[in-house]
């Protein structure tokens, strides 16, 4: 893994955490994007050598409202960069490692994504990512 790619964090509304942590960073949200698969709206800050990814829920039964309702809003996941998210899946496997997504799919911010299961990575919901151009 090369390094911390991003932090997810969920929120209830982009419009509040926006400019909250436009105000927090010092800096202004870069973009914003809908994830139509995962049912979630992005927005995304850079912060030194890592982004910090606001996550929203496009839908009521999306992923994030699932989550929030559970624990509500902050730290959704973690993200590492990878060079080779092919070869970085397979090694994973071959570690122990449950993977909720065994095949990369597209994400936000032009990447390929995977994600472990928390059950195998100490509660933590971690995403290796890829860009894909």
């Amino acid at each position: 893994m090369k390094n911390v790619e991003h932090i997810g964090i969920a929120v209830k509304n982009l419009s509040v955490s926006v400019p909250l942590f436009e105000k927090l960073l010092n800096t202004t949200c870069y973009k914003t994007e809908t994830v139509a698969g995962e049912k979630v709206n992005t927005a995304f800050f850079q912060t030194g050598e890592t982004k910090i990814e606001l996550l929203e829920s496009a839908e009521p039964d999306g992923v994030i409202a699932k989550f929030i309702e559970k624990k509500g809003e902050g730290i959704h996941h973690i993200a590492f960069e990878v060079a080779d998210i092919y070869a970085e899946v397979t090694r994973l496997k071959n570690e122990g490692f449950i993977l909720l997504n065994e095949t990369p799919k597209d994400g936000a911010d032009n990447k390929l994504v995977c994600f472990l299961h928390p059950k195998s990575t100490n509660a933590v919901l971690i995403e290796i990512c890829q860009s894909k151009s």
